[in-house]
This record gives C-alpha cells, structure tokens and sequence, in this order.
C-alpha cells in the first residue's frame, strides 16, 4: 500500500489498481482511474475539491501501465470527485504530437462533466499570443487548470431505474420527432421557468403529452454528449460519455437525464440520440487542448500522412475522429454501449456517418462490422446520415443499417414545387425507396425526411425562395443556397390571402406524403404547427427566438397542429399505410387520371406530374408482428387510393371500380381543404376532381 500526498500534507491510500474498465469506477472503498495513452511519456491525475473546481488538492504521478493504459486505485475517494489529468510526451507538431502537461485534459471515459466547455484562452496548447501563422508550433505554458472543465466522478449504481421498460417499436411503425432538448421547453408557459430548457422538462407531464396528442413514437435528441458552447445545436462533443450539463436544472445530471427517459419509457415514447463520433471540439491545430489532443493526438485523430502536424478534416469543422485505431474504435464502441445499458437510450442518429467509414491509405475502419456484430447494439436503432462534405452514400450503409434518405427529401420537394420528370422516382420514394433498401432491409430502413434541423424548417420551405441567414453573422454567406423552396409569390410573410391558404395546402401537402408514404417518417420538432426560423437556414448559433419553440399559437397553427396528430394517427390505424415489407408489383397499381396502369411512356414523360398508388389489401400477403394476417383485419383489408397532383390546375380523375357491389368511396385525406376522415362520399360513376397542387387519400367503401 502506497500513499499520496497532497499539497495540505494530506496523505491518500493508493495501489497499482487496474487497466479495466477504462475511466473512473467507483465502489464502496475508493475509486479506479485508468486512461490509455500509447506514445505519452509520463501520466499525472489530478484532484480538485472546491466546487468550483478551481483548487487543484493532489498532483499523483501514474506509475502503472498495463497494454498502454495508465492506472491507479485511491482509497477512500467517493462519487463527486472532480479530478483531470496532465500528460507528458513530446510537443512535437511536426510529428504529430501536441502533449502539453501544463494543460488540464478530460478523461475521454468521463461519465459527467463539471465547468463549461469553450472560450477560454488557455486552455490552447500552443502560444497563442504569437501572430506568426506557425504559432501551433510554440508550446504554450500558460496553465488551464483553473479555467478547464473538470471531469467528476460518479456512481452509476445510484439510480433505481425499477421496471423501465424500452418500447422497442419497430422501426416501420416509428414516427421520429427530432428536437432539441432546450428549445422545445425553452418558452413553455406552464413549465415550471426554473426547470425549462433541461431534460427534467423534456420529461414532465406537459411535454409528455404534448408528445402523446402529437402522436409521435420517439424523440431524436439533437446532441446531447458534453460539447462546447460555442454551438447551439451541440454538433462539436468534448464528452461521449457525459449527457450534456448545460441542459441540467440540478447539479445531478446523470440522474436527471435517466429520469427523463424514464418517464419517457413510461408514456411509450423511445429516445433517439443524435450522436457525434466523427469530430470533437478540438478542432484543427489551432483548437484548444481540451482532452483527445493532448492525451494522444496521433491515436485520436486523422492526421495528414506526409504532414502529421494537420489535420484530415472530412467533417467541415478542422478535424476528423480515428476510428481506424482500436483505441479510438473501443472508445466509440464504450460509449455507444454505456448510453444503452445504463442510461437506457433506444438507438442513435451518426452525423455524417460516412465519415466513420472513410479508406485511408491501407487503413480501413471496421467501425460499422464492429456495430453491427454486437450483441447490445443489435436490440437498438441505428440510423445513418450517409453523407459527409465529400462524400454520398445513401442507399450503401450495410443492411443493419436505416439511413437519413436525402434522395427521398429532393425528390419531395421538387415534386410539389411542380418540377418536371419525377414521376418514376416518386412511385419509389413513396414505397419506401426500393431501389435503395431491397437488399435484405425493409421499408423502416428509410428514414424519410422533407425537413431537419438543418436547413429551412417546413413554414419556411412555403414561404421563402432564398435563405435569410443574416443573423448569424456571417453576411449570409453561411447555409445551403440550393433549397428546393418555393415562396409561393412572395418573399416571407404576406397579407395576401391567396398566397397565405397556397402555403397552408403546400404545408399540407409535405405532410401528407411524408406520413402516408411508407418507411419511417421524420420530421422537425414544431413543423406540426408551422414554426418558422424567419427565413434563417442555418440556426446553428441562435439560442434565441429564432430556434426556440414558439408555444404562442394562432388558430392557424393549432389548425396544423390537429391535421398533422390525425394524419398521425391515420397512419398507425391503417397497416397497409406502415407495412414492414416491400409491396409486391401484383399487391399494388400506379395509375393515371384516365383509370388505367402507368406505362413506361407515362413514368418517362417529364409533364406527368399526377400519379395515384392503388392498394388492395386483399391482395397483400403479410403479416404483422403478432402474426396476425394484415387481410384478416378491417384496415387491412381496406381498399386505398392516394393520388398526388403537383399540377397547378385541377384534373378529373377516373376512380378504380374492381368490384362491382361497391360504388362509392370515402375521403380520407383532402389537403385542399385540410380535412382528414371528414366522411365525405363520392361516386365512382362520375370522375373525380382533384384540386391543383393537392393531395387525396380516398378509401372504397
């Protein structure tokens, strides 16, 4: 038994303690601290009691390492420890090494974070007060110890978790709500005003049953993992472990987030986590010195081959996670597990996930074999965003894979902005695109969006033909310039009422295609009321009125509101409208205004802009989930018609009359008029009018 001593003469009991698990473990006689760092040349933890974290008590040099992790066992130290570490190595830039022991690092394991992330000078490693463009080459020797965020130590076991329960819904019956855990609470006029913002509001009654009215099935939190505060959205993690404690009310933040999702669990609603594994806050050779960078940058990170000392950057943002090593890859890996088993999290959104999955040099990450052989992430959702800045890859992920389709976001948007030549691809992205998911997946794989976080939001999209992104600073040089949007005559509000009833049918419209195609609906936290960002595209830093919820509603809104919770519900009611596999050509019928099949003269013509999906459950062979035959039920056995004119006049259309005994069909959906199952009737004798740029489900009765 060795002792430590602090600066006080104070004296703490310690012994070699062990390599694994990795991070900080509590029990009931102290605490193991174990970090992996394979090219640093010396290890120091440090300890901090004050609770702002200022002090440092105890400066322990690690003497143990095992496999390339330094370890120690403190007895006698308890949950609530803030320490941090100090790592000894070569500064030596041009090598690819930015060690730098006199600034504090986060424990890449840190289940919690204490302190803020961001802004602070000293936390650079190099001398910043240089002007030279090499001045990353200088080490600094300023101290970060007092300013760096601090990693604390907590007890995972402390939470009683009871008989929560994940509701594992299948990912075809899914309807994702993605939000941000402030915003949406932000404004909220009944929740309490010290708790709004956080994820103890997210988890009240007031936000639970507005989710339960919606009728949505799983959140998708934009990121919560600890990350810098120079970002409203969260898209720069410092921390994969530790829930973000900028949206904590209590100085308990591991607790209050496994009890939002607890009650979440409660109501039925699953938690999606939009998860940043491909860069972190570091950023390039000039960002701070905040954790992976000093610890073990050339492990950590991709950096250029013949030119270490820069950063390969595949995200935008400076620099470019290493999953190519085992290290980097089990620390992903850790970290995915952990916010399953312990903080009960039911699947992930990966930004860019292409990034995770780039060939470089002979190096080529098993990051998504790696996934999709574990046994834990097997029972949650794994969703792609298939893209990143220089590469595209919807439609490629492996079959245990769903996906962001970003195909199916174009094709829509065109479509209804009245584009020519999309028919065929309509008749694909309306069934759960086919041709990109027919390899062993099913229609759920394809998360079908119109609308996300980034770009404009669904009001927006009607209502603005240019982006307006002036408030963040950057001379409207920042956001996507091509948006697919079309402001229906005039740029932003209007008093014109045409134009105003248009944008409501195109809203309308949007959201009738997106919850009656098949696959897996998303949409944007308060495009259910027509939330609009003023034009604005790019939110990214507007923690203001620009990016919160707007709980102040007009009848309009609360209009759109009512539409989208019954086209909701709709969508679950009727099976044939969420069906797990791919409809079978002899299932279903495209056809024309004129009553007869599409040709391929018809799918080739760039003027065919009105196209109707016929389906007979009769004839669909599938079961559900409980084995039930879909035919054998009411809704199942339903006879559906769902036309789509993007046309901007209207057009007589020919109802399908297979059966002689019935004669009439019910209207089930009608965007021109913003109805859902008003029981309005009509003959299959007379043509039927559809309204120009509208969108009509009807039911044979």
């Amino acid at each position: 038994m060795n002792t430590v001593q602090s600066a006080s003469s104070a004296t703490i009991p310690s012994r070699p303690g062990q390599p694994y698990p990795l991070g900080a473990t509590v029990d009931d006689q102290g605490v193991n601290f174990s970090i992996y760092s394979e090219n640093a040349t010396g290890v120091s933890l440090c300890l901090f009691s004050s609770k702002r974290g200022e002090r440092e008590t105890h400066r322990i040099e690690l003497t143990e390492k095992t496999e390339n992790v330094w370890h120690i066992y403190l007895e006698g130290l308890k949950a609530g420890q803030l320490y941090g570490y100090r790592v000894d190595g070569p500064y030596a830039p041009e090598e690819g090494h930015y060690f730098n022991a006199n600034k504090l690092l986060l424990d890449p394991y840190a289940r919690e974070i204490h302190g803020t992330v961001g802004g602070e000078t000293h936390t650079l490693g190099y001398n910043f007060e240089s002007d030279a463009d090499d001045r990353f080459m200088e080490m600094s020797d300023a101290d970060s110890g007092k300013v760096a965020p601090k990693s604390v130590v907590i007890d995972s076991a402390a939470f009683d978790w009871e008989d929560d329960k994940a509701p594992r819904t299948p990912m075809h019956k899914s309807v994702v709500y993605e939000m941000h855990v402030k915003g949406f609470t932000f404004q909220h006029p009944t929740i309490d005003e010290a708790i709004r913002g956080s994820y103890a509001a997210l988890g009240t009654p007031e936000a639970i049953d507005y989710f339960k009215k919606l009728g949505i099935t799983s959140v998708e939190l934009l990121p919560v993992h600890q990350f810098s505060n120079e970002s409203y959205w969260g898209y720069n993690t410092i921390g994969f472990f530790a829930p973000h404690n900028g949206y904590a009310s209590s100085d308990n933040v591991v607790h209050e987030f496994k009890q939002m999702v607890k009650n979440l669990h409660e109501a039925g609603i699953e938690v999606i986590l939009d998860v940043v594994y491909n860069h972190t806050a570091e950023g390039n050779q000039f960002g701070p010195t905040l954790s992976f960078k000093g610890i073990d940058n050339r492990v950590y990170y991709h950096t250029v081959p013949d030119d270490p000392q820069y950063y390969m950057n595949h995200t935008g943002t400076g620099n470019t996670f290493n999953l190519t090593h085992a290290q980097t890859l089990r620390l992903v890996m850790d970290s995915l597990r952990y916010w399953v088993q312990e903080m009960h999290v039911d699947g992930f959104r990966f930004d860019l996930a292409s990034a995770l999955i780039r060939n470089l040099g002979d190096n080529v990450s098993s990051f998504l074999d790696t996934a999709n052989q574990d046994p834990i992430l097997s029972q949650v959702k794994l969703i792609a965003e298939p893209w990143d800045i220089g590469s595209y890859h919807v439609g490629q992920f492996p079959v245990r894979w769903s996906e962001w389709n970003g195909k199916y976001r174009d094709c829509v948007r065109k479509f209804w902005k009245g584009d020519e030549g999309l028919a065929h691809e309509m008749t694909l992205r309306t069934l759960g695109s086919p041709d990109l998911y027919a390899d062993g997946r099913g229609p759920g794989n394809s998360v079908n969006f119109i609308i996300a976080h980034d770009g404009f939001t669904l009001n927006d999209l009607v209502s603005y033909n240019e982006k307006h992104n002036e408030a963040n600073g950057e001379n409207n040089n920042d956001g996507e310039s091509n948006n697919e949007s079309w402001n229906m005559g005039a740029e932003g509000p209007t008093d014109d009422a045409a134009i105003n009833q248009a944008r409501e049918q195109q809203k309308r419209n949007f959201l009738s295609t997106l919850l009656l195609s098949q696959g897996a609906p998303m949409f944007m936290m308060g495009d259910e009321y027509g939330r609009t960002q003023h034009g604005n595209n790019n939110g990214y830093n507007q923690d203001s009125e620009i990016s919160w919820f707007n709980w102040n509603w007009d009848e309009k809104n609360q209009a759109l509101f009512d539409y989208t919770s019954q086209l909701i519900a709709l969508r679950q009611k009727y099976p044939l409208l969420n069906r797990r596999k791919f409809y079978l050509q002899e299932e279903i019928d495209w056809l024309r205004p004129d009553g007869h099949a599409f040709t391929p003269e018809d799918y080739a013509n760039p003027d065919t802009r009105c196209l109707a999906l016929w389906i007979d459950g009769a004839r669909v062979e599938e079961q559900d989930e409980m084995g039930q035959q879909i035919s054998d039920t009411d809704e199942g056995k339903s006879k559906l018609l769902w036309i789509m004119n993007s046309y901007w006049e209207e057009i007589p259309f020919q109802l399908p009359a297979p059966h002689k005994s019935r004669t009439h069909y019910e209207v089930i959906v009608d965007t021109a008029v913003g109805e859902i199952e008003s029981g309005k009737r009509v003959d299959v004798k007379t043509p039927f009018v559809v309204p120009g740029r509208s969108s009509i489900l009807l039911r044979m009765v």
